[in-house]
Formats: C-alpha cells, structure tokens, sequence
C-alpha cells in the first residue's frame, strides 16, 4: 500500500515537472489596450504579445478602442476596477491618455508602454522599435534609390505620414528628415494621413501625382498606407516601378507588394521582438522588482535598455526588406512566429 502511494506520489511529481510554462497555473491576467485592429501590425501585436505572455505565464484580454481616445479612456478605467496583474497600453492619443496611466499606477497596477512611447509621465516599462532609426533607415535607402535612378541624391519625395498624434510617425519623420538634410537637392512633401486610414493616404497621392508629376519617391509610414498608394498610382495609369515606394512598418502587404515589383523597400518595425521583450521584463514588471541598463538579447536582436525620466524603456532596431531578402523568416511580415521560446529575465 504504502509502495503504490509512493509511486503514485512520484508519478504525480514526475507529471507536475513536464508542465511547459504555456501549461503552468497563470500568475494573472494582463489587459491589452489596442488602439485599433485595422491594420495587420495591430492584429499580429494581439497574437504575439499572448504568445509570449503565455510562455512565460500570463494570460491575456484584449480591449480595442477603434481609433477612440474617449473608448479608450473608458477601457482603462474598466480595467482599473478590475485590478489585473498589469496593463499594456498601446495609445490611441499618448496625451490623453496620461490622467488614465496615473490613475492605474495609483491603483498599483504596473502599466507598460508597448509601440506607442510616452514620455510625459512615468510608466513601468516602455518597449518600442527604434523609430528615430528606422528614419534613418528609409533615408538611407531613400539616397540608394534616388542615386540609381537619377545619377545623384536628387529629385522629389512624398511622404505620407500616419496620424500627427502617434508619436511613432512623428518619430520617423524626425529621423528621416535629419539624415535627408545633407541632400538639397531633394524636395520633401510631407502629408498626415490622419487616423492612419489608408483612404486619407490614397487621396494624399493622387492629390500629389496631379500637383507634382514628377514625384520620384512615395515613401508612406505604414505597409497598408502603401496599398492605397498603390491604388491612386494605378489610376493615375503608373505601372509597377515607374513610381518609387518605401514602407515602414514591415507587415504582409507590403512584403506583398515587393513580390509584385511595386515597392522598392519596406523598413522593418520589429514586431515580434518588441513584444517577446515585455513578456521576458514582466514577472519583474508585475513584481515591481527594478529593471537594469543595458543590453538585452531578444530574439537575436542586440537590444538597449535604458532609464528614461518616463520609466525604463527598450529600444529594439528595425531592418531594410527588398526583393533580395524578402522571404527571410524572421522578419514578422512573412507571419512564421519564432520557433523558440522567451525567457523572464533573472
């Protein structure tokens, strides 16, 4: 009797190890605040961050606000009262929703920062894609391309913005804008498409090829900006080429439309990196433990932490697609999720 119990003690042991983490009882639940669901970033952002937060023991509920400041404002509060391990908090608007990450870490729920930077108030952590650089990125290939086509860094660039409240725009414009001042040669056109709608940015280029037939470069904020470029250049009766165009955001459209010959370059924003860091920083998030600078391995990305006035904050660097590199795996675009698992950091 007693050898039977032991056995059956043992076997129970023996089963409770093979547990993977994805099995393990959660260690709680973390809302996610998406400001939208219309664009393939936002989609995949949702699967990858419940991906990884499950790997490491999390589960997770989604909010989408619509592209609604008041709707996401209102979700906060929702999720305030129902006190989950912590918030992650992708903005529709970073000043509005200041009060609402106050009131959360007030409450003593940790809230993290993920694609959308704010800087003016204090979260618990922030990881972004290194937007300042990709602009300098698209600049870079931006002086490639204008030099094969016109012998020289020169001629004329339309640049369609997303919305002028997301600071990741604004970002990129900064960044592509400094390295492009070397080169006076070249004219910047520059126009928001506000709330990111790809109709906003299809009327912006069909507007711009009218004014300034002679435009050599489209270069948009987002893949799915670009297909609605694609759209008005179609007809405005411009094949495949006849236009340049660059991207950057690296979704599956606009991998897409490299096959097809239509753009010439989409930059990379590291989507699944960014989210494996949160999931690997949040047992120590969660646990309010501090969190060092430094450099950090995600997913085989040579990542900064720094301590930023706003909190600790990871920085995670994009990369340039062409047609020569455009069926890599690894770059989230191509939708084959990473292979391994993520880690807490110790």
């Amino acid at each position: 009797m007693q050898r039977r119990t032991f056995l059956a003690l043992m076997s129970a042991l023996a089963a409770s190890a093979a547990v993977t983490p994805a099995m393990a009882e959660s260690k709680g639940t973390i809302y996610y605040m998406v400001p939208t669901l219309l664009d393939e970033f936002q989609t995949g952002s949702v699967s990858a961050l419940e991906m990884f937060l499950k790997q490491v023991g999390y589960e997770m509920k989604t909010l989408n606000a619509d592209n609604k400041t008041d709707t996401q404002q209102s979700q906060m509060n929702d999720a305030i009262t129902l006190k989950p391990a912590a918030i992650i908090l992708a903005a529709v608007d970073f000043n509005a929703l200041k009060p609402s990450i106050e009131s959360a870490r007030a409450a003593g729920i940790p809230v993290v920062e993920f694609d959308r930077q704010i800087t003016s108030t204090p979260s618990d952590f922030t990881s972004v894609a290194g937007t300042v650089e990709i602009g300098y990125i698209a600049a870079e290939e931006t002086q490639k391309l204008l030099a094969a086509k016109n012998g020289a860094v020169k001629g004329k660039v339309l640049q369609v913005l997303g919305d002028p409240g997301d600071p990741y725009t604004l970002d990129i414009q900064k960044g592509f804008e400094e390295k492009m001042k070397a080169f006076p040669d070249v004219t910047i056109i520059s126009k928001p498409a506000m709330q990111w709608e790809a109709s906003n940015a299809g009327t912006i280029v069909a507007d711009a090829i009218v004014a300034n037939p002679d435009i050599d470069l489209v270069f948009s904020h987002a893949a799915h900006l670009s297909v609605a470029a694609v759209a008005s250049l179609e007809a405005a009766g411009k094949k495949p080429g006849e236009v340049m165009m660059m991207s950057s955001n690296g979704a599956p459209v606009g991998l897409d439309l490299i096959r097809k010959g239509w753009l010439n370059v989409e930059v990379e924003q590291p989507l699944y990196a960014q989210a494996a860091a949160v999931a690997m920083f949040m047992d120590k998030i969660v646990n309010k433990q501090e969190i060092k600078a430094g450099e950090y391995d995600v997913l085989g990305l040579k990542s900064m932490v720094t301590i930023e006035a706003w909190g600790p904050n990871i920085k995670i660097p994009g990369a340039a697609i062409s047609k020569d590199n455009v069926d890599n795996p690894a770059f989230w675009g191509n939708l084959k999720p990473p292979a391994g698992t993520v880690k807490s950091v110790e």
